[in-house]
């Protein structure tokens, strides 16, 4: 398959809230726009995301923020704290941004957040960034996520070659939290409801379950980390894919906050590739 682009680094930005809207009950659009997005740009990816800024209670610094100087000036507990969000959308001629959040209550940071954020207000962010988007050179496409990597899904989609091969399944609580999707032509998607069941199960399934097309496949599996952790043991080690046929990714960790997760994800990730590596190579 054609090489991946080169992955873009992060930068601040400023930018306003638009508009919001609620999409299902437990996900919220969140539009940004403002003179702040004037020279803003994305590549080809649809994965692309960036990094929101949060400035503690009792920070005196404005938007955009100017992330080396609060560094230089301001003791750590009064630096932003950051929350990456996948870019649904952008609209170069209105120059606006959406951007999906999945709520519950008052949960978290940026849940909450996009709950209550009101037209006109300032953000800061970092990015875009970004590393996946739908190679036609692939034989056929597999993604695979839960609500937290939807919006990543939703604008692969939307983007996939006329004509793809695509098997696509996202796990959501139930039949609310389903999504319009605008697909090209025989590109559908496979919805399960999770209901009472442990996060990732019915999605591990599925996939595992799945009667795999013939030639190259190009897979985007994201969101809890212990369903992918396992999705991508089974592509790696038992379907034998290629790593660069691959996109990867534990969002989140059941029983962690974001903190908590980014602390350790580095060293997660590297002991899950040290474990399912030796077994691609004993395979």
């Amino acid at each position: 398959m054609a090489e991946r682009p080169a992955r873009q680094g992060p930068k601040a930005q400023g930018a306003q809230v638009v508009r919001t809207e609620q999409i299902t009950p437990h996900m919220v659009r969140v539009v940004l726009g403002g003179e702040g997005l004037a020279d803003f740009s994305l590549s080809g990816f649809t994965d692309h995301y960036i990094k929101l800024c949060f400035a503690p209670e009792g920070a005196d610094y404005a938007h955009p923020f100017d992330m080396a100087a609060i560094r230089e000036s301001y003791p750590r507990e009064l630096w932003p704290t950051t929350r990456t969000y996948t870019v649904r959308s952008w609209d170069p001629v209105a120059r606006e941004m959406a951007v999906d959040f999945v709520v519950h209550g008052d949960e978290g940071l940026a849940g909450p957040w996009a709950q209550r954020a009101r037209v006109g207000e300032q953000v800061t962010f970092l990015g875009p960034g970004g590393g996946y988007g739908p190679d036609a050179s692939a034989d056929w496409h597999l993604l695979a996520g839960d609500e937290s990597a939807l919006p990543a899904i939703a604008a692969a989609l939307e983007q996939m070659p006329v004509g793809a091969l695509v098997h696509a399944f996202v796990e959501v609580p139930d039949a609310s939290e389903e999504q319009k999707i605008v697909t090209p032509d025989g590109v559908a998607v496979t919805w399960l409801h999770r209901g009472g069941r442990p996060v990732g199960e019915l999605l591990t399934a599925a996939v595992k379950g799945l009667d795999f097309p013939e030639g190259e496949v190009q897979a985007f599996v994201h969101g809890e980390a212990g369903f992918v952790k396992e999705i991508r043991r089974y592509l790696r080690v038992e379907r034998q894919i290629p790593l660069p046929q691959l996109s990867i990714s534990g969002y989140w960790r059941l029983g962690q906050n974001d903190d908590a997760w980014r602390a350790v994800k580095r060293e997660w990730n590297e002991q899950v590739e040290r474990e399912q590596e030796s077994g691609t190579a004993a395979a």
